[in-house]
C-alpha cells in the first residue's frame, strides 16, 4: 500500500465481450425477460421533477455566501446533477419514450441536461453506443483511460488527483481517442444549454451558475456516487470486466449499479433491472460484485494492484479495419 501500481499495461484479451453470449443464453432459458424491455412510463416525470427542483434551488441559492454555494453544490445539487447524467444514460437507450420515438428521447435528454450546466447529452449518446457495442475496444471504447493516464496516475496521491480530474478526462478523452464529427444534435444541445445558462445568469446572477456547474464537476470527482465510474468496469478480479453493485445508492442513480444486467440487456430500463437478476438469478448470484462505492474509491486509491490500467482491452473488428 502506498507504492506505485504494479500494472504497466491494460489486461489484453482475445475473446469477445461476455455479455452477448450470456444474453443469448438467458433469453433462450427465460424468454419472458423480453417483456421487461420497453419504455419506463415514470422516467419522464421523475426527471422533470429533478430539473425543476434544480431551477428552484437556483433561485434559493442566489443570495447565499460562496461557502454555502459550494456546500450545497456538493451535498445536494451535485447529487441531483449526477443523478441526471445517469438518467441521460438511461434515456440514451430510448427508455423514456421507446424506440419508435427516438427523437423524443434525444430532445428529452437535452431537457434533462439543463441543470448540469454544460452540454453533455448529445455527445454522450454518440459515444455510449460504442461503449456497448465494442466494450473494451481499443480506440473505440472511450470509457477506457489513455496510456498516459495509466502510466502517470500510478501512486495513491496521483490516483486521488485523477479522481478529482475525472470530469476533465471523461469529457476530453473522446476527442483524443476516437474523434467524431460534430452532429446537429450536439449543436442544438449546446445552443439550448448555453441559452438556459444565460437566462439563469440574467435572472439570478452568477452564483446559481456556479452552483449548477460546480456541483456537476465536484460530484463527478471524489464523491460517493462517482464510485460507480470505477466500480462498473475496472478489473478488481482477474477475468471479470463488468461488476454490479446492489446497494442503496441505486435509488439515486436509476439502478446504474445493476451494471452486469444492464450490459446484458441495455434496452431494459434501470427500474426493471432488479427483475432481470431475480428471474435469471443463477447467472448473477455467483458473479463478483461490489458492496460499497465508497470502498471502491478507497481501494482504487490505496490498492497497489489497481489503477487506470486496470481495464480489459481487446481489438475489435472495426478497429482492425481502420
Amino acid at each position: 500500500m502506498g507504492n506505485r501500481v504494479t500494472r504497466e499495461d491494460f489486461e489484453w484479451v482475445y475473446t469477445e465481450q461476455p455479455h452477448t453470449q450470456r444474453r443469448k443464453e438467458i433469453l433462450a432459458k427465460y424468454p419472458e425477460i423480453k417483456t421487461l424491455m420497453g419504455p419506463d412510463p415514470h422516467l419522464k416525470w421523475i426527471v422533470s421533477g429533478m430539473v425543476f427542483m434544480q431551477f428552484l434551488a437556483c433561485y434559493l441559492v442566489k443570495d447565499l455566501s460562496w461557502k454555502w454555494i459550494f456546500f450545497w453544490a456538493y451535498g445536494f445539487g451535485g447529487c441531483i446533477n449526477h443523478s441526471l447524467t445517469l438518467a441521460i444514460h438511461d434515456i440514451s437507450h430510448n427508455v423514456a419514450f421507446g424506440n419508435k420515438q427516438a427523437k423524443w428521447n434525444r430532445w428529452f435528454a437535452v431537457f434533462a441536461n439543463l441543470p448540469i450546466g454544460i452540454p453533455y447529452s448529445a455527445s454522450f449518446k454518440k459515444y455510449h453506443i460504442d461503449h456497448h457495442r465494442y466494450l473494451g475496444g481499443d480506440s473505440l471504447d472511450v470509457d477506457i483511460p489513455t496510456d498516459f493516464e495509466g502510466w502517470f496516475f500510478c501512486t495513491p496521491l496521483r490516483k486521488l488527483l485523477w479522481l478529482f480530474l475525472q470530469p476533465l478526462f471523461y469529457s476530453l478523452r473522446p476527442l483524443y481517442v476516437n474523434p467524431k464529427a460534430i452532429t446537429r444534435m450536439e449543436i442544438f444541445n449546446a445552443l439550448v444549454q448555453f441559452s438556459t445558462d444565460l437566462i439563469i445568469y440574467y435572472l439570478w446572477g452568477l452564483k446559481p451558475i456556479i452552483y449548477l456547474i460546480g456541483g456537476t464537476i465536484l460530484c463527478m470527482g471524489v464523491h460517493p456516487i462517482s464510485g460507480h465510474f470505477i466500480a462498473e468496469h475496472y478489473m478488481f478480479l482477474k477475468g471479470y470486466e463488468t461488476y454490479s453493485y446492489y446497494g442503496p445508492l441505486n435509488w439515486l442513480t436509476f439502478n446504474v449499479g445493476y451494471h452486469m444486467e444492464h450490459h446484458d440487456f441495455p434496452s431494459i430500463p434501470g427500474c426493471r433491472l432488479p427483475m432481470v437478476k431475480k428471474i435469471a438469478a443463477e447467472y448473477y448470484d455467483n458473479l463478483p460484485h461490489h458492496q460499497s462505492w465508497i470502498r471502491v474509491l478507497w481501494d482504487f486509491v490505496f490498492d497497489d494492484a489497481i489503477g487506470p490500467y486496470s481495464r480489459v482491452k481487446r481489438l475489435c473488428k472495426l478497429a482492425k479495419e481502420s
